[in-house]
C-alpha cells in the first residue's frame, strides 16, 4: 500500500532535461578563454596526419584543441586559474607539454589525455621543446623562481622524470630559456631594480653543467620584465629585443655578448617581435610597430623584416611591407627552411615570403578588427598559397579566417564571467512601473494621465492586428517567438573580468550587444530595475545602463568599492556602493573580517571575528514569494516556518574548523550556530524561505573525512500548532525584545548532513512567481563538470532516522527514510550530457508561470536553462498537437452544422403539419443540440 507513496515522493527527483528540450529549453557556450598569441599555433596531432588542429593556453588557464575546419572543441582541460602559461609542441610529436604555475604535464595532442604531470616549488617562468639533443627523444625545458633561485630542470618527454637539474643562486630574476643546435641559454634580469641588463648563462645539454655566462647591455637597458619584448627558443640564430621606449628596439643574437640598436617610428606606441620557432627554419624576423592615434584616432602599422647573418651574427633590416590604419595583426608560419608571414588587418589579409617583400597571396576581408593572429600557410603544388588565419578580434571574438572568408566564430570574450543578472522583456514591467506611479498622484493626474496612455496604445492597435495571423499560425505550430507568453524571453546581462558586458537572449543564446567599459572588472554587485542595470567593481568601476541595447547612461571610476547593498525606494530598487554616501537605510556591510550595519553614517553594530578566523562565504535568502507560513505534518497539525526576510548566513573559518552562523542583520543578534571540524576545502552555502545549506569536505561522525551538504530548517517552536514566543503576534522587531520570555526569540533549528560522492560549490535555490512549485537546490560539480539539482524532498532535514515513515508522512511530507549517502542520479543533472567547465556562480529567476524557473551559471562557460522542479503542470509540451486540436474542432463543427438542417427537416418533424407542433418540434430539436455544444 506504500508504493505508490513512495513513487508519489520521488516524483520530482526527475528533473532532467528530455532528449528533444536539449536546445531548446537551454544554451550552452563552450568556451576557452581569451587566446594568447604565444600560446596558440596550429599543430599536427600525429606525424602523418595531413590536417592540424588548433591548440590555445588561454588567459583562464584552459588548455583546449579546436577543429580548424569547424571551430568545435575537440578537447579541453582547466590546468590552473591564476599565473602565466606555457604551451609547447614539439615538432613531428604527438604530444603538448603545457606549464603554469608550478605544474609541468604532457598531453595527448588528439585525445587530450594526460600523459605525465610533475609539481615542483616555486612558478614557473618558461617551457621549451629541446628539439636536438645527444639523443633522438625530445625532452622539455623547464624554468622556474624558487625563492629567488633560478632551477632549470630537463625533463624526460615520455616519463616527466627529472633528467638534470640546474640551480643559479645569484638572486637574478629569471625570464626565459632559449636554445641553439648547441647550447641551452638562461635568460634572466641582472641588476637592481628598475635598471638592469641581461644575464646569459649557457648550459651544456646533455649534463645540464655550466659552460658560460656574460652580460649584454648596460645597467638601466631595462627597466622590468615587460620591457624584454621576446626571447627566441629552437632557432639556428634566436634573439632576445628589448625596448625601454617603443621607438628604439635593442636585439641580440643570443650567444654573442653584443647587442644592435634600430630606431624605430617616433611616434611608435607599441612593439611586438615574430620569429620561427624551428631550428631548420631561416633566422628571419618581424617586428610590428604600432604608432599613436592620430588626429582622427587612426593607429598606423607598419611590418619590419629583419634578416640575421649565420656567420657574423649580424642583424640587417631586409624589407619594410606597406604601413595600413586601423587594428591589425601579424604573425608566423613556418614550413621547412621557409618562413612565411602574415598580416591582418581590418580590409584584407596577405602573405609574404621572409626572404622578399614581394606579396604572395592577397584577399579582401569584411568586417574584421584583429588585434592578433596565429596563421598557417601552405603552398599547393600548383604553386597557390592558402592560408588559415585564427584571428582574436577588438570585440574579443576568435574568428578564423580562411583566405580572406569567415569559417567560424567563437565568442571567448564571454568566458571568465564574474557576475550575472536577469533583466525581463517586454512592457509588463513597464505597465508595472506606470501603474505605479499613476497609484502616486492625485485621481485627476492619474486619469487624465490613464486616457493619454490608452490613445497611445491605440497607435499600436493596427499593427497588433495585422501580426495576429501570423502569432496565430506560429502558435499552432510551435514557432512563434513573437510573443512572450510564458515569460521566458529574458535578457541574461552577463559581465566579464575584463570589464566586457554582454547582452544574450535567454530564449535562443544570441548576443544581443556587447560594450567594453572597463579594462578589468572584479564585481561588487549587479541590479536590474526594470530595463536599467547598474553595477559596481571593485576597483570603483560604475556602470548604469540599458539591458536592451547595450546603451550607456552613465559609465565612470571612482573609489575603491568594499560592498554594496539593495535598497528599496518609491521609484523602485537601488544599487548602493559602500563606502559610500550615508543614506536613511539600514546597509549590512562588510569590511575585511568584519561585519558590520551602517545607518545615516553611524554604525548600529558590528560583528568581529575572533583572531585567525575569515569569512569564506555569505548568504542571503533569496526574494522569491512564500506560498505558506506553516507546514502540515502528517498527523495535520502543523509547524510554523521561522520567517527572517533579513537573516544572513555566515560560513567562518578558522584552520580546519568551521562556524555556520545565522545573524539577524537588523540587530547583529546571532540567531543559530554550528561548528563543524576538518574542513579543508572551499565551503558554499545558500539560504532560502526557512532553510539554509552549505557544503565542504570535512569529518564525518564515524571519523572518516568526506564530501557533506548540511540542511538547516528553522521552525518557531519545536512543538506543532505551537507559534513560540511570538505567539499570534501580527508583527515583530528584531530590536524589541518580547515579553515572556525577555529576549529575541530564536528559530527551532533542525539539521541533518549528507554525505557526497564528489564536490557541491556554488548552491543556489531556483525561484518561482508564486513560490508554490518545489524548490530546487543547484549546485555546481566540478569534478562531474555538470549542473545538478536537488529537490528538498531529498534533502529535507526531517527525514525519519532510524524508522521507515509512516504512509501520512509519505503523503502529507513526502518524507522518506534517511540514507546518510546521497547519490547524485544521473536525472538529477540539469546540464544533463553538457560539459560545463568553471562555473563560478548560478542565478535563478521565475517566469510567469509557476512551474518554471530559469537558471543562468557563468564562469569559464556560460550555460542557460529552464527547469521545472514539479513539472510542467501549467503549460503544454512541445509535442502537444496543437495543429491536431484545431483540425479535430474544425472537423467537428463542420460535421455539426453538415446534420443540423438534415436533422431540422427530417421526415419526423412533418408528421404534424400543423405550424405550431412544427416550431415546438424544432425549438426541442435546437435545444438538445445547444445542450450538446
Amino acid at each position: 500500500m506504500m508504493l505508490p507513496f513512495l513513487l508519489l515522493g520521488l516524483a520530482p527527483l526527475a528533473a532532467a532535461v528530455f532528449q528533444d528540450e536539449v536546445g531548446d529549453i537551454d544554451f550552452h557556450y563552450s568556451l576557452l578563454g581569451l587566446p594568447q598569441p604565444e600560446t596558440s599555433f596550429f599543430h599536427k596531432p600525429r606525424s602523418d596526419d595531413k590536417a592540424s588542429l588548433l591548440y590555445t593556453l588561454s588567459d583562464l588557464g584552459v588548455l583546449g584543441a579546436v577543429n580548424p575546419s569547424t571551430g568545435d572543441l575537440v578537447w579541453r582541460h582547466q590546468i590552473e586559474a591564476d599565473g602565466t602559461g606555457y604551451l609547447r609542441a614539439p615538432f613531428g610529436e604527438n604530444w603538448l607539454a603545457a606549464a603554469r604555475g608550478n605544474k609541468v604535464q604532457a598531453w595527448n595532442a588528439l585525445s587530450g589525455r594526460n600523459i605525465w604531470q610533475v609539481e615542483f616549488q616555486g612558478t614557473v617562468k618558461d617551457l621549451e621543446i629541446l628539439e636536438l639533443s645527444e639523443t633522438s627523444r625530445k625532452d622539455v625545458l623547464a624554468l622556474f623562481d624558487e625563492d629567488g633561485i633560478t632551477v632549470l630542470r630537463r625533463l624526460h618527454g615520455g616519463l616527466g622524470t627529472v633528467v638534470w637539474e640546474f640551480r643559479e643562486n645569484s638572486k637574478d630574476t629569471p625570464l626565459q630559456i632559449s636554445n641553439n643546435i648547441a647550447n641551452i641559454y638562461v635568460i634572466s634580469l641582472h641588476g637592481t631594480p628598475a635598471s638592469y641588463n641581461l644575464k646569459v648563462i649557457s648550459i651544456n645539454t646533455a649534463t645540464g653543467s655550466r659552460v658560460d655566462h656574460w652580460t649584454v647591455g648596460t645597467q638601466g637597458d631595462i627597466h622590468a620584465a615587460k620591457d624584454v619584448k621576446f626571447v627566441g627558443a629552437n632557432s639556428a640564430a634566436p634573439i632576445v629585443a628589448w625596448a625601454t621606449r617603443p621607438s628604439k628596439l635593442s636585439v641580440n643574437v643570443i650567444g654573442t655578448k653584443t647587442k644592435q640598436e634600430f630606431n624605430l617610428h617616433t611616434d611608435a606606441e607599441s612593439i611586438q617581435v615574430h620569429a620561427p620557432h624551428l631550428a631548420q627554419s631561416q633566422p628571419h624576423f618581424l617586428v610590428h610597430v604600432q604608432t599613436k592615434a592620430d588626429a582622427q584616432g587612426e593607429k598606423s602599422n607598419k611590418g619590419l623584416v629583419f634578416h640575421t647573418d649565420l656567420k657574423t651574427g649580424q642583424i640587417n633590416l631586409a624589407y619594410e611591407l606597406p604601413s595600413f590604419l586601423g587594428d591589425g595583426a601579424f604573425a608566423t608560419s613556418s614550413d621547412g627552411a621557409n618562413v612565411y608571414f602574415t598580416q591582418a588587418s581590418a580590409d584584407e589579409s596577405l602573405v609574404v615570403s621572409s626572404d622578399s617583400h614581394a606579396i604572395l597571396a592577397r584577399w579582401p576581408v569584411k568586417n574584421t578588427s584583429p588585434v592578433q593572429a596565429v596563421s598557417e600557410v601552405i603552398k599547393k603544388p600548383n604553386g597557390e598559397i592558402a592560408m588559415r588565419s585564427a584571428v582574436v578580434t577588438r570585440s574579443d571574438d576568435w574568428t578564423l579566417m580562411r583566405n580572406g572568408e569567415r569559417d567560424w566564430t567563437r565568442h571567448e570574450g564571454l568566458s571568465g564571467a564574474v557576475a550575472a543578472v536577469w533583466v525581463e522583456k517586454g512592457e509588463g514591467e513597464d505597465l508595472a512601473k506606470v501603474l505605479a506611479e499613476e497609484a502616486h498622484t492625485n485621481p485627476i493626474s492619474a486619469y487624465v494621465h490613464r486616457v493619454k496612455r490608452h490613445l497611445r496604445d491605440l497607435e499600436r492597435l493596427p499593427a497588433y492586428l495585422a501580426s495576429i495571423p501570423k502569432h496565430l499560425v506560429g502558435n499552432m505550430a510551435g514557432a512563434d517567438e513573437g510573443v512572450d507568453t510564458f515569460g521566458f524571453h529574458r535578457i541574461v546581462v552577463v559581465v566579464t573580468r575584463r570589464g566586457r558586458f554582454y547582452g544574450l537572449d535567454s530564449a535562443s543564446g544570441k548576443i544581443l550587444w556587447t560594450k567594453k567599459w572597463f579594462s578589468s572588472f572584479d564585481s561588487r554587485g549587479i541590479l536590474a530595475d526594470g530595463d536599467t542595470v547598474t553595477a559596481y567593481g571593485a576597483g570603483g568601476e560604475h556602470a548604469v545602463f540599458n539591458a536592451s541595447t547595450g546603451e550607456a547612461r552613465s559609465v565612470s571610476i571612482g573609489p575603491s568599492v568594499f560592498g554594496t547593498a539593495v535598497v528599496e525606494t518609491d521609484t523602485g530598487k537601488v544599487l548602493l556602493p559602500q563606502p559610500g554616501p550615508p543614506t536613511e537605510d539600514l546597509m549590512v556591510i562588510r569590511e575585511g573580517e568584519t561585519i558590520k550595519a551602517v545607518r545615516r553614517g553611524q554604525d548600529v553594530w558590528q560583528l568581529r571575528l575572533l583572531p585567525g578566523q575569515k569569512i569564506v562565504d555569505i548568504a542571503t535568502p533569496s526574494p522569491n514569494p512564500i506560498a505558506s507560513i506553516g507546514r502540515v505534518l502528517g498527523d495535520r497539525r502543523v509547524m510554523y516556518k521561522y520567517l527572517n526576510a533579513n537573516s544572513i548566513v555566515l560560513a567562518i573559518s578558522k584552520a580546519t574548523e568551521l562556524t555556520i552562523q545565522l545573524v539577524d542583520s537588523v540587530s547583529g543578534q546571532v540567531l543559530t550556530s554550528q561548528v563543524y571540524s576538518g574542513v579543508d576545502s572551499s565551503v558554499s552555502c545558500t539560504a532560502a524561505e526557512n532553510w539554509y545549506a552549505c557544503s565542504f569536505f570535512g569529518d564525518r561522525p564515524d571519523g572518516a573525512k568526506g564530501y557533506q551538504l548540511v540542511v538547516s530548517d528553522l521552525y518557531e517552536s519545536p512543538e506543532p500548532n505551537n507559534r513560540g514566543p511570538l505567539g499570534d503576534a501580527a508583527n515583530f522587531s528584531s530590536l524589541n525584545p518580547i515579553d515572556n520570555p525577555t529576549g529575541v526569540a530564536l528559530p527551532w533549528v533542525v539539521s541533518q548532513a549528507y554525505i557526497l560522492s564528489q564536490p557541491l560549490t556554488r548552491l543556489s535555490v531556483t525561484q518561482t512567481r508564486q513560490g508554490i512549485t518545489t524548490r530546487l537546490l543547484v549546485g555546481y560539480l566540478p569534478d562531474a563538470h555538470g549542473i545538478v539539482g536537488l529537490s528538498r524532498h531529498v534533502i529535507d532535514p526531517r527525514r525519519p532516522v532510524g524508522r521507515d515513515p509512516s504512509a501520512t508522512e509519505m503523503e502529507a511530507e513526502g518524507l522518506m527514510r534517511y540514507h546518510p549517502a546521497l547519490e547524485i542520479a544521473p536525472q538529477t543533472m540539469l546540464s544533463h550530457e553538457r560539459d560545463l567547465l568553471g562555473i563560478a556562480g548560478i542565478e535563478a529567476t521565475a517566469t510567469l508561470v509557476e512551474s518554471t524557473s530559469m537558471l543562468v551559471a557563468y564562469g569559464v562557460d556560460v550555460y542557460v536553462v529552464r527547469v521545472a522542479p514539479s513539472g510542467v503542470f501549467d503549460i503544454l509540451g512541445k509535442s502537444f498537437g496543437k495543429a491536431t486540436l484545431v483540425a479535430t474542432v474544425m472537423a467537428l463543427l463542420g460535421g455539426v452544422m453538415f446534420l443540423t438542417p438534415m436533422v431540422h427537416f427530417s421526415p419526423v418533424a412533418f408528421i404534424d403539419h400543423k405550424a405550431d407542433n412544427l416550431q415546438v418540434r424544432r425549438k426541442q430539436i435546437n435545444m438538445q443540440w445547444g445542450a450538446f455544444l
